[in-house]
């Protein structure tokens, strides 16, 4: 989120006053400042066919427009495979962000999104593509969102009680948190009984998953008191024209396919499947399934992590 921070006037105290130098009041002043936030928009645009060149160039002109509509134009995130660009900017309003394009070379945006201002970009995205204007580059935006959840949470609490409960959920998060820097993962947040993360890679992302799945596995074979995950994973671009919130069609598939997961498996999207082909990870058809709040059946799959299953995977004990 943008912030234009404007000073009103300044105010002595008497304790600026008496610090004196070196004791935070070298010049006896305190400002009162007002903090404006100014809003911070995302926008798609769909250009099959142009070159990073292009871009870098329909770049340099926004950039040099940007200043008469009192906008900034931060970066861009492009996927040369399909075309699709995404550009951060903040400024006063969504017409002032389009002008911007309008003014610099016509290309207008398909959907033009303003952010939430608790929208976690950072961890969303991860680094941002930070090249001199003009640069030509590809970063695409696509990105994989993973939910865990513990199962059976209400039922451990009524057999363990609350901290029966907080101990198993405290085991939880450390393995997920200790595996996520493993893969180039970023937390997302905490979601109760589970937590939501992103990934560049969507590889990364089922390595992670399998990883987490194992070590789930090698902790209950010791413990007298096992307890197993679900975790959904899907993958997709940060604004689509049927959703009005930062990844929210990715976010909401994933949710609904670890919702759908049996304990101790992986269930993950079509286009999570078809971006790991080639790898070494084995994928097993479930088939299309009906998940709360989809309009249509989603193609599932489940990813097989342990040897030895029927398929694949791990089974409460």
């Amino acid at each position: 989120m943008g912030c234009a921070r404007r000073c009103v006037r300044p105010l002595a105290t008497p304790e600026a006053v008496s610090a004196g130098p070196g004791r935070g009041g070298s010049i006896g002043l305190e400002w009162a400042c007002t903090v404006r936030f100014v809003p911070l928009y995302i926008d798609r645009h769909d250009a099959p066919g142009v070159s990073p060149q292009e871009l870098a160039d329909a770049h340099m002109l926004d950039v040099a427009a940007q200043d008469a509509h009192g906008v900034r134009y931060h970066t861009y995130w492009f996927d040369p495979d399909n075309g699709s660009v995404f550009c951060l900017a903040e400024g006063p309003s969504r017409d002032a962000v389009e002008a911007v394009h309008q003014d610099a070379h016509g290309l207008l945006a398909s959907t033009v999104l303003e952010l939430d201002p608790a929208a976690p970009l950072n961890a969303f995205f991860g680094a941002l593509p930070t090249y001199p204007v003009g640069t030509a580059y590809s970063a695409p935006a696509m990105r994989a969102i993973v939910f865990t959840d513990i199962c059976g949470s209400v039922a451990q609490t009524h057999e363990l009680g609350d901290e029966g409960h907080m101990r198993l959920l405290g085991e939880h998060n450390e393995i997920v948190r200790s595996e996520l820097p493993l893969h180039d993962g970023r937390e997302v947040k905490h979601t109760g009984d589970g937590i939501m993360a992103a990934f560049t890679s969507v590889v990364s992302a089922v390595s992670f998953a399998t990883a987490v799945q194992r070590r789930m596995h090698a902790r209950n074979e010791q413990s007298d008191a096992p307890f197993h995950l679900r975790v959904g994973i899907s993958a997709g671009e940060p604004v689509t024209d049927d959703n009005d919130d930062l990844f929210g069609a990715a976010v909401q598939l994933a949710a609904r396919l670890c919702a759908a997961a049996p304990p101790g498996d992986i269930a993950v999207s079509v286009a999570v499947r078809e971006l790991c082909l080639g790898k070494s990870f084995r994928f097993e058809d479930l088939g299309e399934l009906t998940l709360k709040g989809l309009p249509e059946p989603v193609r599932t799959f489940a990813v097989a992590w342990q040897e030895g299953s029927p398929r694949g995977t791990a089974r409460p004990n």
